[in-house]
C-alpha cells in the first residue's frame, strides 16, 4: 500500500532547476541498494516529466508520485 512506503534515503531538490533535480536524483539512486526506495521532492515543473521519463528509461519503478501546491514528490524504487 502506498501509504506504507518508507524511503531509505530522501533528497530535497526544492529551489533547484533543470537539469539539477534529475542530476541529483541520478546520483542519489546510486547510494541505495536495489529494492530500496528514494524519496525526491522538487518544485521545478520540468522535473515531473524529466524524473518520470528518466526512471522508466533507467529501469526503476515510480512507486508513488504526488503533486501538491507546486511540490512534486517522487518515490522511486531502485530496480537495477
Amino acid at each position: 500500500m502506498s501509504g506504507d512506503i518508507t524511503p531509505s534515503r530522501e533528497v530535497d531538490c526544492i529551489g533547484l532547476y533543470c537539469p539539477m533535480p534529475i542530476a541529483v536524483t541520478k546520483e542519489e539512486i546510486e547510494q541505495i541498494e536495489v529494492g530500496e526506495v528514494l524519496r525526491v521532492e522538487a518544485d521545478d515543473p520540468a522535473a515531473e516529466e524529466d524524473i518520470l521519463r528518466w526512471a522508466r528509461r533507467a529501469g526503476h519503478e515510480i512507486v508513488k508520485f504526488e503533486k501538491e501546491e507546486g511540490i512534486l514528490t517522487f518515490y522511486i524504487r531502485r530496480l537495477r
